[in-house]
């Protein structure tokens, strides 16, 4: 037993514990994370670099009414952990579990929603001015990365941060990571930050010689534009201090004195402030250490030796990336875009390989999607690797950069559909429904993975938009579809005859098809299946003259039912006056827990044996 099972029963007890004690206890919040994390899996490597960083937090506010917003919020773990939420994680990222990221509904100390990155500034401004109109006394605090520094949404933010000079403490975590290692100018000029650790005390050296120095009065107004004459000496470029917040830093993250010294400075600063902080991400955890990008969100493992206990030799995301090597190697105009996460998506490969083709923007999707566009513009053939919920970060760039001109961009959507454990921020189950009305943009999904693969062959040939959309994960066990290898827009594969009517799915939900298509042929209906390999442009043929023979049709997606598949061919029925012989099965108009997939989908309606009855239902009704 220790401090946390012994002694600690809330948020202010940090403020009761000696040094000492609090070295202690970020000794037993690592031994504990690496032990619950290993047998529930989550976010193992961002929450191990944050123990000093969040025990110094508590140490320095009150989180009685202070407010800490964490950026994207998979660093989270230590802060559940210290509000007491500790025996809660063997149900981490669970069905009615603990949440992965910070929840307004699980608890009190956590002041926003997050899940998607670069967001924390925006929020904690708006909350730090919302207290300013209400006449309210309490801090503000952002914790931010610096790879959702990189995102443009956590600039406009500071932009505007200090245009006002309300106050606020934005704490950089600066760890040089996001999921892979940080790339770009931003993580350039933070590199140059941690070559001048002296800074903060020659910028006060500096302002004590200024202060002694013997100048009348009106010399001494030019006092400040001496000061940052010699600051701009030390630094070429502050970034920081020029949009008009104070930067503090950088200090050692693991560090708790140092952390909490500087913290208390910031407090006592009226008006906007930075505290740069340096953090190892992984930290006190040997396999997380060597592998920080691998234990950023892993699977159970075992802790003895960092090996994950369930890993698939292949997936979709391993197989775009393996089937665009392949397609690079004879053609030279290939070239991938990705958002942060070149391993994430599969692409690992493809940069090893030709690390001149691949474009890592870092988290920056919407300009991922222009850079796309310029890049066809110019003669290549654009690839552009997003997860389907950081696609919706760059809607406006498909529509008016992409689809608007024609352009031929590759969206590859991976993490579409549920995604299960990481919950409703990155279920991917509504890119169908924002993606089919925008005109020029054809949509297609694979049945398989070998199907992915000839997918993206014929996309090398394919002269407009075209976005692909395919699940995390692999291919559903124990069912053999081979691939369609002749790819025509607008039409559908009959994969199999039926006497009562078809079940027309798409992507991953063709395999779940033909499985509820055999569980009904045993109680005496017979529905065949058809794989809508392209959702935009629909069969429309297939439809008509499906329902011109009494045929009923069963649309099955993992996505919203509204705006998608299912909508599309009831709008096709609607055109012939069929839309009754129609029955849609997707996601409802509400937002997906977390939970296991299979869990998730009887959850929501998409089970076997509902589905099953409710099919025998519709049909009994059309037959009477």
């Amino acid at each position: 037993m220790g401090i946390l099972d012994d002694r600690y029963t809330g948020p202010e007890d940090i403020k009761k514990l000696t040094l000492e004690e609090l070295r202690d206890l970020s000794h037993e919040i690592r031994t504990f994370l690496v032990e619950s994390v290993s047998k529930t899996g989550g976010h193992l490597a961002p929450n191990l670099g944050v123990v000093e960083l969040t025990i110094s937090l508590f140490n320095v506010f009150d989180l009685e009414k202070d407010k800490i917003i964490y950026d994207v919020g998979h660093q989270s773990y230590v802060h559940k952990i210290l509000t007491g939420r500790k025996g809660e994680f063997h149900s981490l990222r669970q069905f009615g579990g603990l949440s992965g990221f910070p929840k307004r509904e699980e608890s009190k100390y956590d002041v926003f929603d997050t899940g998607h990155s670069s967001t924390s500034v925006s929020a904690a401004l708006g909350i730090a001015r919302a207290r300013d109109l209400m006449q309210e006394d309490f801090q503000v605090v952002a914790v931010i990365g610096d790879g959702a520094l990189t995102g443009g949404m956590a600039l406009e933010a500071l932009n505007d941060v200090g245009d006002k000079k309300t106050d606020l403490i934005v704490v950089l975590n600066d760890n040089q990571m996001s999921i892979s290692p940080n790339v770009g100018g931003i993580s350039t000029y933070l590199s140059q930050l941690r070559a001048f650790p002296n800074y903060e005390r020659a910028k006060k050296e500096v302002q004590v010689i200024v202060e002694k120095m013997p100048l009348g009065k009106s010399i001494n107004r030019s006092m400040d534009k001496v000061k940052e004459g010699i600051k701009s000496m030390l630094l070429p470029d502050m970034l920081f201090e020029n949009m008009g917040l104070t930067y503090l830093g950088p200090v050692d993250g693991h560090n708790i004195r140092e952390v909490s010294k500087l913290l208390k400075i910031a407090k006592e600063i009226k008006g906007p402030k930075l505290v740069h902080v340096l953090t190892k991400k992984g930290k006190g955890y040997h396999s997380s250490e060597q592998r920080p990008d691998k234990f950023h969100g892993t699977p159970p493992f075992n802790k003895e030796n960092g090996k994950a206990k369930d890993s698939a030799s292949l997936n979709y995301s391993k197989m775009f990336g393996n089937t665009l090597v392949e397609m690079a190697r004879n053609n030279k105009r290939i070239v991938a875009v990705v958002a942060a996460m070149p391993d994430g998506t599969g692409l690992g490969g493809f940069r090893d390989l030709y690390p001149n083709r691949l474009f890592d923007v870092g988290i920056a999707e919407q300009h991922a999607v222009t850079l796309s566009a310029g890049l066809a513009v110019g003669g290549m053939k654009p690839y552009v690797a997003l997860y389907s919920t950081f696609l919706q970060r760059a809607y406006d760039q498909v529509i008016h950069d992409v689809c608007l001109q024609k352009l031929p961009v590759t969206l590859c959507i991976d993490r579409a559909g549920l995604v299960g454990d990481d919950g409703e921020t990155h279920q991917g189950i509504l890119d169908l429904s924002f993606l089919t009305p925008v005109p020029n943009l054809t949509i297609m999904a694979p049945k398989s993975m070998e199907e992915l693969r000839q997918i993206l062959y014929f996309s090398e040939t394919f002269n407009g938009p075209l976005a692909i959309r395919y699940p995390r994960g692999g291919d559903e066990k124990g069912i053999d579809l081979p691939p369609l290898k002749n790819f025509e827009p607008g039409k559908f594969e009959v994969l199999k005859e039926g006497r009562d009517g078809f079940i027309y799915a798409t992507g991953k939900m063709v395999a779940r098809a033909m499985i509820l298509s055999e569980k009904l042929e045993e109680q005496g209906v017979f529905y065949g299946v058809v794989n809508g390999v392209f959702i935009k442009p629909v069969d429309h043929e297939l439809i008509r003259s499906h329902l011109d023979k009494g045929y009923k049709i069963i649309t099955m997606e993992d996505n919203m039912v509204h705006g998608g598949f299912g909508s599309m061919i009831l709008e096709s029925a609607m055109g012939h006056f069929m839309a009754g012989n129609v029955l849609t099965f997707g996601f409802r108009d509400q937002f997906v827990e977390q939970g296991s997939v299979e869990k998730l989908y009887e959850v929501h309606g998409l089970g076997y044996e509902e589905l099953s009855n409710r099919i025998l239902a519709f049909t009994g009704e059309k037959n009477e």
